[in-house]
């Protein structure tokens, strides 16, 4: 679980920040919410996650148009049904296209804008919203990759002022795979925040 979570995380991290990047007034908001919530004598915590709702939002939002993987667990159908039109017979491998779902203009509001502020209140479409799966085959690392996710994605935001390179948007074209990579490495540039530099200096020993 561990090793299979680690790319998929990065993954993640990677796509959110390329995403903050392109949409700077949203990265903006969530440091103005860390520092509330935070504040710049000590590094994020755990413990700190369940107070950034906003910061959710845009992890939720980013795994709504990346999820770590485009497809899901397979099944199989335990007998002939049919289903939207479709006759499938006994022992027909199912694959539930996640990527897909979660860009259907049907369901989502204007599903290619880059847009956390659908998530607040609890919004998140139920069903349709299933970047790790759902039921008795829902991914068994979900708790610790958003762990994960939060704590590195938050000290990145909390410790760093960044930037894109040149005023032209990140390239959001994606790579080939079982995930969903970046065709190209993000590149950025990035210095440390003055108000966290003690705590950087504590870190470093």
């Amino acid at each position: 679980m561990l090793l299979a979570g680690t790319g998929t995380s990065a993954n993640t991290i990677e796509w959110v920040m390329t995403l903050l990047l392109n949409n700077p007034d949203v990265l903006q908001k969530a440091r103005a919410e860390i520092d509330a919530q935070v504040g710049n004598q000590r590094l994020i915590q755990e413990s700190d996650l369940n107070h950034l709702s906003y910061f959710h939002c845009i992890i939720s939002e980013s795994l709504r148009l990346y999820p770590a993987a485009p497809l899901l667990v397979p099944h199989e159908s335990c007998q002939e049904i049919s289903l939207g039109g479709y006759e499938i017979p006994k022992g027909t491998m199912l694959l539930v296209n996640v990527y897909q779902i979660q860009r259907d203009p049907e369901i989502w509001e204007e599903p290619m804008k880059f847009m956390p502020e659908r998530f607040e209140d609890g919004r998140s479409n139920g069903k349709w919203m299933a970047p790790f799966g759902m039921g008795r085959r829902r991914c068994p690392g979900e708790a610790l990759a958003m762990r994960e996710i939060g704590v590195v994605l938050g000290a990145l935001i909390q410790c760093f002022d960044w930037q894109r390179i040149g005023s032209e948007l990140i390239d959001l074209t994606e790579g080939s795979g079982i995930t969903i990579p970046k065709a190209t490495p993000l590149e950025v540039m990035y210095q440390p925040r003055k108000i966290m530099n003690d705590v950087l200096l504590q870190l470093s020993g």
